[in-house]
Formats: C-alpha cells, structure tokens, sequence
C-alpha cells in the first residue's frame, strides 16, 4: 500500500514537472517561475484543505511532516491529503495555465497562507536546521515582494508583506549574545531594524487607506502595535485586544485564540485567560506549542500545578536554544 501510494506520488509530481515546464512557454508575465506556479497550484478543482499543503511541497520544497507542524495537522493524514490531491491531479487529467488576470484575486488567499507558512517554518527553524530552511522567511520576503509587484493594490497582499518585514525586523533580538533565546516582550527593542520597520509601517498604512479588512492586514496591525513599543516604552495591550478580537471574528485561528489570553494574561487577567485555554479541544492544540506555555504561565500565576503543562511544551519544542530557556523558565530539567 505504501508502494503504490509512493507511486502515485512520483506520477504525480512528475506530471506536476511537466505542466510546469509547459508553463514557461506561456505569454503572460510572471516576476518568478515559482510566483506562477503557486497561482497554478491555487486551481479551484483542487481541495481547497490541499491548495496550500501543495504549494508548500511542490513549490517550495517543504516535506509533509514539516507542512503537517504548519497546520497542527498529523503527519500521516497530511501525508494523505498531499497524495489524494496528487492522485485527482493525475486522474481528472486537470489542466495547468496560468489564470487569465482576472482570476488573480480568487487564487490569491491560497498563495498568501502558502507564502506566510513558509515564512513561519523558517521563522520558527532552529539553528541546527538545514541553511534552506532558515532561509525560508528571506525567500518569503522576496516572493511577497514579488507579489506586491504583480497584484500593487492587493491590500492583503500589502498586508503580508508588512507583517513579514515587523517580524523579520526582529530576528537579531530574538537570542542573547551567548545564544539564548529572548521572548519578544523582553527583547531590546533598540536591535530592531528600523529600516523594516518603516518599511512595514508605510505598507500598513497603505493598505488601510482602501478600506477593506483582510487577514493579514490585522496580523500586520498587530505587529505595529508590537513595534511601536520601540517608540513609546510601552506596550498597548488595550489596542492587541482589540485587533485579536477583530481577528478572532473574521478569521479564526488556534494561534489567534492563544494570542488572545496571552494578552489578557498580561492585563492581569489570568483566571480569564486559563478558562479561555481549558475551552479549547485538547486534540486540536496537542502538538501546538504556544499553546501549553501559556497555559502553564497562567497555572503558574494562579498557584495551580504547572509542571505537566511545562514539560509538554518542553517536548513539543525541537529547538535545543529553546528547550534549554523553557527548562529555566518552569525549573525543568533539559531532559523532561
């Protein structure tokens, strides 16, 4: 079963190679064979819960297992997903073109979740991992770029972009001369690249002079507010639970709802913020990192036992840095 499943895998993606190549002949003009390809992969006959999965592996060279830890999804079911969408590709004998531009905007989401988890894997890449894979939110960067020059009034588009230059800006705060890790509400918001963070500011403020709510103009909303801790010393708690909130309401997410008690743990809020990690499934945050932090912070906070939550937060953590700052955090040993 595993044969023929590797088999319809490499038909697939030889087939996949193949369009891609007669895509290059085509007339229309894509800033970057890879760019094209991505708005190929976003075609509506293919399951939209497989759209990005697939640019992920096809695209962008990430493995399943690595594409599944972007989705708190298991290994196996991504794995499956990946080749049933293959498999259709194959059998339906679905045509690849590159879309007419009007059909730009109706593939767009697809692209920019695949872009943005690509720049999330490499953000989140220890520094054992492979020099690609830390690489990963450069080359993010550079296809949001490139995006932002095909699609100039996307405001989503602008959004992304913004938000990928406020948390790059960061990347020489995130550790300590010694190599420690550095949670963002302790990092010296002086190592900040002030240059990004203009740049992602200017791009925030045109996006939101058009009027329109988007994922990824909220999440670079939220940066913003982050960053301008750099400016005022302090950090506006009142503004992140809004955008959360606003968040929350349009689109959803583990990761927002983590967020969100984070800040109301900050505002002293914690009992309220506890309550709101136990409402959640535990099967949908099992191997969701943040998640089990936060909640044996709050634990902590409360007098409650916090060590079951710690140390599974500890063994979900693949970055030895990180573990190490985690076992110092809780009173861990580095072995838990």
């Amino acid at each position: 079963n595993d044969r023929r499943h590797d088999r319809v895998r490499d038909i697939a993606a030889s087939d996949l190679a193949r369009h891609y190549d007669e895509l290059a002949d085509t007339a229309r003009e894509f800033p970057d064979e890879r760019l094209k390809l991505l708005f190929v992969c976003a075609h509506p006959a293919i399951d939209p819960a497989a759209r990005t999965p697939l640019m992920l592996q096809t695209v962008l060279g990430l493995d399943a297992a690595r594409i599944a830890a972007s989705f708190l999804t298991p290994p196996a079911t991504m794995g499956q997903r990946l080749v049933r969408a293959k498999t259709r590709i194959r059998e339906t004998g679905l045509r690849f073109e590159v879309p007419e531009p009007e059909c730009l905007r109706a593939r767009l989401p697809d692209v920019l979740d695949a872009i943005y988890a690509a720049f999330g894997t490499g953000w989140d890449a220890g520094a054992d991992q492979p020099d690609a894979m830390r690489g990963l939110p450069d080359e993010a960067i550079y296809l949001g770029r490139l995006l932002l020059d095909l699609l100039p009034d996307a405001p989503d588009a602008m959004g992304l972009l913004s938000l990928m230059l406020f948390t790059h800006a960061r990347r020489g705060a995130r550790r300590e001369p010694d190599g420690g890790f550095v949670p963002l509400d302790a990092q010296d918001a002086r190592r900040w690249d002030r240059s990004m963070v203009i740049e992602a500011e200017t791009l925030l403020t045109s996006a939101s002079r058009l009027g329109q709510f988007g994922r990824y103009l909220c999440e670079a909303a939220i940066q913003s507010v982050h960053a301008q801790r750099a400016v005022t010393g302090r950090l506006n708690l009142d503004a992140l639970e809004t955008l959360y909130r606003l968040l929350a309401t349009h689109h959803p997410t583990i990761g927002g709802g983590v967020a969100l008690a984070s800040v109301l743990r900050q505002q002293g809020r914690v009992a309220e913020a506890l309550a709101m990690l136990d409402g959640v499934a535990v099967g949908t945050v099992a191997t969701y990192q943040p998640f089990w932090v936060l909640r044996a912070h709050c634990q902590r906070d409360l007098a409650q036992p916090f060590e079951a939550s710690a140390a599974t937060a500890q063994r979900l953590t693949g970055d030895a840095i990180l573990r190490a700052h985690l076992a110092g955090e809780f009173g861990l040993s580095e072995a838990d």
